[in-house]
């Protein structure tokens, strides 16, 4: 029987599969088929700050306008007894699916301001979240701002979660540093248990017809999954810290190079809400196959098999190869 165990932030997982952040997870029914169908952990939809800070705004507004003109009024408040926040209700899913679910459920927090980064992720910890995963959706534009302080954005933002939180932590990057790696080994020198690569930047566009800025979702698509791939095997030697590949991760052949890249798990999430639930134990059924017919018994045994600093010629990871591949190319 091939072992499919793995660990990632410290955390045993029966397999290396992950349902990140989606609709999916934040359904209870949703993840009860996830985890069915043998997914190892979820991730779920992030909390963000600016909804909560919204949302009491809106309330506070509302409240204040019932009050205008009517001073009997002042002490009433026209908020039903059963109303729930945005963040009293992402904690009660949390709650529901730590109590239905039998795998880790990691929490996933999109912060603003320092206090509420600390504020709420010290709540994330309390509901009962397995780890913290700290989705910094941070746009660098000003360019007055150099790459150093962008940098320490994220360790200090890191450092004073470290001092509050006493689950595991997690960072989801983005591919835009200059050094992905020694980015990597500062988050591992403050304390981070994980990184996730990459973070996914949506794009606005622009509507020609009204020249207004608009939001544009697109799932990610499996040619995304080679920067992941190659950023893993490039750092997995040079690290301690848990490796989550994530973006363009649709079949068992991108999952498989992941794994042999060096990543201790691979975030699905696309593929899931184009194919459902349930192929996530389609994906196993083949992982298992691959690992059986390449002579693996387990996953631990491949992971990081063909890291940089496994492989025969190591600068293929690099810039050796450029020419050979634009020499490649055939109309």
């Amino acid at each position: 029987m091939i072992d499919l165990t793995t660990s990632y932030l410290g955390l045993s997982l029966k397999n290396p599969l992950v349902a990140s952040s989606s609709p999916l997870t934040g359904n209870i029914d949703d993840a009860r088929r996830l985890e069915d169908a043998g997914i190892a952990a979820i991730v779920l939809p992030s909390l963000f700050e600016e909804n909560i800070s919204h949302e009491q705004r809106q309330l506070e507004k509302f409240v204040h306008s019932q009050a205008l003109g009517n001073y009997e009024a002042e002490s009433y408040r026209p908020v039903p007894e059963n109303y729930k926040s945005e963040l009293e209700s992402y904690l009660d899913h949390l709650q529901q699916l730590k109590s239905s679910l039998s795998i880790p459920v990691i929490a996933s927090l999109n912060g603003v301001s320092d206090t509420g980064w600390i504020d709420y992720g010290k709540e994330l910890m309390q509901a009962g979240a397995d780890a913290l995963e700290l989705n910094v959706y941070y746009v660098a534009a000003d360019p007055e701002q150099t790459g150093e302080q962008v940098e320490n954005r994220y360790i200090t933002l890191l450092n004073q979660l470290r001092e509050q939180v006493n689950i595991p932590v997690t960072m989801k990057l983005s591919s835009q540093f200059s050094s992905v790696a020694n980015m990597v080994k500062k988050l591992q020198s403050n304390g981070a248990d994980g990184v996730v690569l990459f973070n996914r930047f949506y794009q606005p566009d622009i509507n020609l017809e009204s020249l207004k800025i608009t939001p544009r979702l697109e799932l990610s698509n499996p040619e995304e999954s080679l920067l992941r791939i190659r950023w893993i095997a490039l750092i997995r030697s040079r690290v301690e810290l848990s490796l989550a590949a994530t973006g363009g991760f649709h079949d068992v052949d991108s999952i498989v190079k992941a794994l042999l890249a060096g990543a201790d798990v691979v975030y699905l999430c696309a593929v899931l809400l184009e194919k459902g639930p349930e192929y996530c134990a389609e994906l196993l059924t083949q992982l298992q196959h691959w690992l059986t017919e390449n002579e693996y018994e387990s996953v631990q045994q491949m992971k990081g098999s063909v890291s940089q600093a496994c492989v025969i010629d190591p600068a293929v990871y690099e810039h050796s190869n450029y020419i050979d591949v634009i020499k490649s190319y055939r109309p």
